[in-house]
């Protein structure tokens, strides 16, 4: 298997209860895009966010991801294949799939072996969907937001992976060799409150980095800061831009 940069498998718990859902909406986009919906491989699966969306719109998912401990995580269906595989080396049948996702991990990927490996997996015409969120907004907290966002860009801006911005850059800044397909993404919306907040803070990569190389958790200010003007009852109207990265794979 590949070497790959692990940045999550240490978090998969957290991983599986923090990380926000991906709307519906997205998975029913895909497939309608798609040439058809036998078998969608859903690539960096994670925990299986996107791979149970998809699980509604084709007749099988193969969802693959490199971390061990993230698939010991995951949201069994019936028609869902789980597999510890790299991205660029999934092990699955040529030319078997209709639709192919990865949904926040393309920026860790060795890209050039990884549309190798999508090219010999998909079907001709498949669809390819590189699906990206980058920072969220706390739509009806301004107080609240602002905290987050000095967070985000000031207390963890020198921990944060160099990968990191292709994922602010939507991954328009990523190759991609295939024809362009044109997607609107919808709305990604949470209702959360402050232990939810925190949670799925606590899963960003700069913060553990932030750690390792502090020895102190940077969340803890921020959280006291929280707490002083949210209350247990407030309810954070949370939204990020969600973005797709689709194109055609011609063959």
């Amino acid at each position: 298997m590949n070497h790959f940069k692990d940045h999550f498998s240490a978090l998969a718990e957290r991983y599986a209860a923090y990380r926000p859902v991906y709307p519906n909406e997205l998975a029913a986009t895909l497939a309608q895009a798609s040439p058809q919906q036998h078998h969608a491989w859903d690539c960096a699966c994670g925990t299986g966010q996107m791979s149970v969306l998809l699980a509604e719109h084709f007749s099988t998912v193969s969802a693959t991801d490199a971390s061990e401990a993230q698939i010991k995580q995951v949201r069994q269906r019936h028609n869902i294949r789980y597999s510890v595989a790299a991205a660029e080396q999934s092990g699955l049948p040529d030319n078997s799939a209709d639709l192919i996702t990865v949904a926040q991990a393309a920026h860790w990927f060795d890209l050039s072996a990884f549309y190798r490996e999508a090219t010999r997996v998909a079907r001709p015409n498949a669809l390819i969907a590189l699906i990206s969120y980058a920072t969220l907004t706390l739509d009806n907290h301004p107080e609240a937001d602002a905290l987050v966002q000095r967070f985000y860009h000031q207390d963890l801006a020198a921990h944060w992976p160099p990968e990191r911005r292709h994922v602010e850059n939507a991954y328009g800044d990523l190759p991609f060799p295939f024809e362009p397909v044109m997607l609107s993404p919808p709305a990604m919306r949470a209702d959360w409150r402050l232990p939810e907040l925190l949670g799925y803070l606590s899963t960003w990569s700069a913060v553990r980095q932030t750690v390792r190389a502090t020895g102190q958790n940077p969340l803890a200010r921020l959280a006291g800061e929280l707490t002083q003007i949210c209350s247990p009852d407030t309810v954070l109207k949370v939204s990020w831009p969600l973005n797709i990265r689709a194109g055609k794979i011609q063959k």
